[in-house]
């Protein structure tokens, strides 16, 4: 079964909009497994805007599944997984005011800056994860990095779902099997949702795990964290 792993970043913008430390996000991030979550994300940026540092040494103890670290491989960032070593690093390509993550990386550009942070990485044993966009070349330079995964963009996935989802899934598919075949792990993650979520883990050969976020947490506001969780849970068995 693919696993999902819950992206607590808005509870730590809720938190970080009053002050103080409540919702508490380890706190939040242990609800989540009580709930059925095989893992944890957290993407801290520079500015701090929602996931803390100290977020992120704080959940490493208290996570029980697993710890997912997304962020642009900076200095700092590097000096942070380093520190923590999480089960998992996701190397995402933002800008450091970026809003949210928009594109994959380019990885025929950047491979050797990549191959040094996943060599950097694997000799702390944490296993790396490269955010990819749906295309075949960026999957084949993603594996010359020496990466032990790649998470696929599926922010255009989602936008034309409603359209024509099986026009939508297409690259997706096409990308996923280049990985199988070079034998790459497949993560997913961006606006990934109730509506979209199924149909995707249905056609995307040996999906390890989805990271999700924003929807998760927007329905949870709705439908409670619990139950919320569990409805992701049956998209992802069926």
């Amino acid at each position: 079964m693919t696993k999902l792993s819950v992206n607590i970043n808005k509870i730590a913008t809720i938190r970080n909009a009053r002050g103080g430390s409540t919702p508490n996000v380890v706190d939040a991030a242990i609800s989540c497994e009580r709930f059925g979550a095989q893992g944890i994300t957290v993407h801290p940026r520079p500015d701090e805007r929602h996931i803390r540092y100290q977020d992120v040494r704080d959940l490493k103890p208290a996570v029980k599944t697993e710890l997912n670290v997304e962020g642009y491989p900076s200095e700092d960032f590097m000096k942070l997984v380093l520190e923590v070593r999480p089960h998992q690093v996701t190397l995402v390509p933002d800008a450091p005011d970026a809003i949210t993550s928009n594109a994959g990386w380019n990885t025929r550009k950047h491979r050797d800056f990549l191959k040094k942070i996943v060599a950097a990485l694997k000799n702390a044993g944490i296993r790396s994860s490269i955010f990819v966009d749906p295309d075949v070349a960026m999957v084949q330079h993603a594996k010359a990095t020496g990466t032990d995964r790649i998470e696929l963009y599926t922010e255009p996935y989602a936008v034309n779902y409603e359209v024509n989802r099986e026009v939508a899934i297409t690259p997706f598919v096409l990308a996923a099997e280049e990985a199988v075949k070079l034998g790459l792990g497949i993560n997913a993650g961006h606006d990934l949702s109730l509506e979209n979520l199924r149909y995707f883990a249905q056609n995307i050969p040996q999906l390890l795990e989805t990271s999700i976020g924003h929807a998760l947490i927007s329905d949870a506001l709705y439908l409670g964290l619990e139950n919320t969780i569990q409805q992701y849970l049956r998209q992802l068995q069926n």
